[in-house]
């Protein structure tokens, strides 16, 4: 099993997939990532050499924001979007949809509010 980023990636899938694992490495990002290190997309996990499992591991250090220090980040923009008291941070610290997003019928389950959904209102009788 290979260890990149501090993840440890599932060997039987496609390298292509198994970088997703990581956080902040998406498909795409991860077929930037083949492409550059010049692996086939294809090939599994468990059958990469050592010297293609170094090149994808100082490419992604290189050159992308991954994991804790990703994970760091958002929460800090998110922080700055707090204490500026703008109307995103109201929303984050309300635990409100930020983009716009209904919330007359969606997110419910986020606002803690677990309603039935209402019927004719007349009762189903019961035979005897």
């Amino acid at each position: 099993m290979a260890r990149i980023s501090g993840v440890n990636i599932p060997s039987d899938k496609r390298v292509v997939i198994s970088l997703t694992y990581i956080y902040g490495i998406g498909l795409t990002a991860s077929k930037k990532i083949l492409t550059a290190a010049q692996v086939d997309h294809s090939i599994r996990v468990k059958d990469l050499s050592d010297d293609q499992i170094n090149k994808i591991r100082t490419l992604i250090d290189a050159e992308y924001t991954v994991e804790g220090e990703l994970r760091r980040e958002v929460l800090q923009n998110i922080k700055r979007l707090k204490d500026i008291g703008c109307y995103r941070g109201v929303r984050h610290t309300r635990n409100l949809p930020v983009h716009g997003q209904r919330t007359k019928t969606n997110s419910r389950t986020v606002r803690g509010n677990k309603r039935n959904t209402a019927g004719s209102g007349r009762r189903t009788l019961t035979k005897t």
